[in-house]
């Protein structure tokens, strides 16, 4: 799940169903045969051969690597060995990526900065590469901030800024008023080493951070040859001060590149069921260059394609017979835009793309400190409603939990995920989630259990998100509700967005017969 794009060029109604007491719900025996046969152990062999492939690749398998070429012809073999006929998509794009990153702070007091837009620093988007070893110089800022109003700060935004500045150091500069760009050419052309810069430092902007790690792009590849870093204000604040009592040197090196990158999808289908109501499950294939991304999003690989293998097997014993085609599909690129389903939707004809009755998404479904987070199809708690018929698919995520006594929230469709092509088209979406950099709350601890003041996954775009970093009991419970729900898509004789193929009421109503009869099953 991307944590913001990174640049390359290239319904409503609520499915209403009456239970019991959430912990004495009947579970839906409907969708049993597929839920039996989808288990931990077959995800846990999953989540190993990434990390395998990861351990052998560098510790990544982003776009572009050996690793995620890898990837894709491990999920490629066991769709094979399923009996699927696979097609491999292929698509390239142009893309900033970085390598070998390292801020730290040599003298005084040596320190080491950690990477990742929740911790101490990233990579300007467009910088340039190097690796340097200098004293740092502010340039025209203000520190402390004092009570400043907002946007002040002109650090860095005239040549003369750089008045007196010593040729070789990094330019420690602040933001405000003027782009970034701006500062960064300006801190090159006085013959500066590198650049870090640090947020302005005001609490107080409606939807604005100006305290954390900036998201800054330089807006052009090539516009500077000297590493450029992005930080917090209170880590520049922190230099700022040091500096004004003695000279603080600084490490920073990465190795930056912007190209074409040659990646695919990887897609499968049954050979059953009506191909003009095509439930479509999907999970993004590829990790961040930083690790090997096993969480985000190994347990949605691991998800799909335990479910893909068990739908395989119900399918041959005779325990599953779908009435609509069930496709499989793994994206490449997501971590730079949602690139592999956006690429998926443009290229698919129109009569194909009107066949697709929805998109079920899972996007990190194992996180370490999880909420069980359902994504909020009619907007009722977010605002942010998808096309018609998400409202039914979240309705089914939320009755099959309540059927297991498992507490849920709701999630925002916020476009950080590869649903975001398919209702930008106008198709139902849905899916599950079990949490990012966000921190849990008090409240929520006490309902999931786990750390209050933790980030849902501590290690997200990070190097530690390991196999060490999946909770394998939320993913198997949230296997079982993608695998509920896949059944209840693929048995359903009306259409989920309640227009041309049928009504909404309908597909209530065909639900509630078919799905809610008996047994129990608790995890």
């Amino acid at each position: 799940m991307p944590r913001r794009p990174i640049t390359a060029m290239v319904a409503t109604a609520l499915l209403v169903l009456t239970l019991g007491a959430t912990t004495n719900a009947a579970v839906p025996t409907g969708s049993s045969a597929l839920r039996d046969a989808v288990t931990v152990d077959g995800m846990a062999e999953h989540l190993a051969a990434l990390q395998a492939i990861a351990d052998a690749n560098d510790d990544t398998r982003v776009d572009g690597t050996d690793g995620y070429e890898e990837s894709v012809d491990y999920v490629a073999e066991q769709l094979e060995a399923a009996g699927y006929e696979v097609t491999i998509q292929p698509f390239s794009f142009e893309a900033f990526q970085t390598f070998d990153t390292v801020l730290e702070r040599i003298s005084p007091d040596p320190r080491v900065y950690v990477e990742g837009f929740t911790e101490d620093f990233v990579v300007s988007e467009f910088s340039g590469s190097g690796d340097v070893t200098a004293q740092i110089q502010a340039v025209d800022v203000v520190v402390p901030i004092g009570s400043n109003p907002p946007g002040t700060s002109s650090s860095g935004c005239e040549a003369a800024d750089f008045n007196g500045f010593v040729a070789g150091r990094i330019a420690l500069i602040q933001r405000g008023t003027c782009d970034f760009s701006v500062k960064a050419v300006n801190a090159e052309a006085a013959d500066a080493a590198g650049v870090i810069l640090f947020n302005e430092g005001q609490p107080d902007i409606p939807g604005d951070d100006r305290v954390g790690v900036i998201n800054a792009t330089l807006g052009t590849p090539g516009i500077v040859d000297i590493p450029v870093f992005d930080t917090t204000y209170a880590n520049g604040e922190d230099l700022v001060l040091r500096s004004r009592s003695g000279p603080v040197v600084m490490h920073m090196a990465t190795t930056t590149t912007f190209g074409t990158i040659d990646t695919a999808n990887v897609i499968a289908e049954t050979n059953v069921g009506r191909t003009d109501r095509v439930v479509l499950l999907g999970a993004h294939l590829d990790s961040v260059a930083e690790g090997p991304g096993i969480n985000d999003n190994g347990s949605g690989v691991a998800t799909v394609l335990e479910i893909a293998q068990a739908v395989a097997e119900t399918i041959e014993d005779g325990t599953f017979a779908p009435r609509n085609q069930i496709r499989f599909a793994f994206w490449g690129g997501e971590e730079f835009g949602l690139l592999g389903a956006e690429h998926y939707v443009q290229d698919l004809p129109a009569k194909e793309l009107k066949d697709i009755a929805l998109n079920l998404n899972f996007d990190m479904v194992g996180s370490p400190n999880f909420v069980r987070f359902v994504y909020d199809g009619d907007g009722s708690a977010t605002g942010a409603k998808g096309p018609s018929g998400s409202g039914t698919i979240e309705g089914v995520f939320n009755d099959y939990f309540a059927s297991q006594g498992l507490a849920t929230e709701p999630t925002a469709f916020d476009g950080r995920s590869d649903y975001g092509p398919f209702i930008a088209v106008g198709i139902p979406a849905g899916g599950l989630f079990t949490g990012a950099e966000d921190v849990k709350t008090p409240a929520q601890a006490a309902i999931y259990g786990g750390t209050a003041g933790v980030a849902y996954d501590p290690c997200y775009h990070s190097a530690c998100d390991t196999i060490e970093n999946v909770n394998k009991r939320v993913l198997d419970q949230m296997a079982d509700a993608a695998a509920h729900a896949t059944t209840a898509f693929a048995m359903t004789t009306s259409s989920v967005n309640g227009t041309s193929k049928a009504s909404t009421k309908a597909m209530e109503a065909n639900l509630a017969k078919m799905l809610y009869r008996g047994d129990h099953r608790q995890h």
